[in-house]
């Protein structure tokens, strides 16, 4: 009798599903660590672009150095004004107080040195003021007081100044030149020189101040 070997058929595999979910989760893990590492890389690279418009920012508005201005005050009181229009020798004589203006528009203190500004007619030299080295403060305006006394007794060519002063008016101009240093946050000075250019004109009647334009 033939022997009957009962037949031992392996085991079927089992079912594919855990290793495919695990497989899955495993993609599904790598998948949200790339796109963290590349929000992250997102986060650096616009933080990297602000600071970089900050710095270019803070280089362009308060680190670069302004010119100050350099100024009369249209504040002018007349304390005296004599003419006299004779056809030989026509004249004045002319006294005022004002302000000096320093405006200075820099993140950082200007410190200027001490300087003059010349009052002219026609070109010629009629009287001046010393004005003494200080300092004005960041993003201020140093006011400085000053008494203005004028006359025509240098004046070489009168012959404008009758004309002038027959029509009831004045012309003058006064320049200077200032010279000195801005402090940029206290760690770095720059060399800033500003110049003074008015026109002023007066009224001979009555005495008083008709126009002061700066450029």
């Amino acid at each position: 009798m033939a022997e009957k070997f009962n037949q031992v058929n392996p085991l079927a595999p089992s079912n594919g599903h855990p290793r495919s979910d695990e497989e899955a989760a495993n993609s599904q893990e790598k998948e949200l660590k790339r796109q963290k590492r590349i929000k992250l890389a997102i986060y650096i690279a616009i933080f990297a672009v602000f600071q970089m418009i900050v710095i270019g920012v803070f280089g362009a508005v308060v680190m670069k150095a302004k010119t100050p201005k350099f100024r009369l005050s249209n504040d002018v009181q007349v304390k005296n004004l004599d003419t006299t229009n004779t056809v030989s020798s026509p004249s004045f004589n002319l006294s005022f107080t004002t302000q000096v203006r320093i405006k200075n528009p820099n993140f950082g203190p200007y410190k200027f040195d001490g300087t003059t500004a010349a009052f002219t007619y026609q070109g010629e030299t009629v009287g001046e003021i010393t004005i003494l080295k200080g300092k004005a403060g960041m993003k201020s305006t140093k006011k400085i007081d000053v008494s203005v006394s004028l006359n025509s007794t240098q004046l070489a060519n009168k012959v404008s100044l009758g004309a002038e002063l027959s029509s009831g008016t004045l012309t003058l101009r006064s320049s200077g030149n200032m010279n000195g240093k801005v402090e940029l946050m206290w760690i770095m000075k720059k060399k800033k020189s500003t110049n003074m250019n008015c026109t002023i004109v007066f009224d001979v009647q009555p005495q008083t101040l008709r126009s002061l334009e700066c450029k």
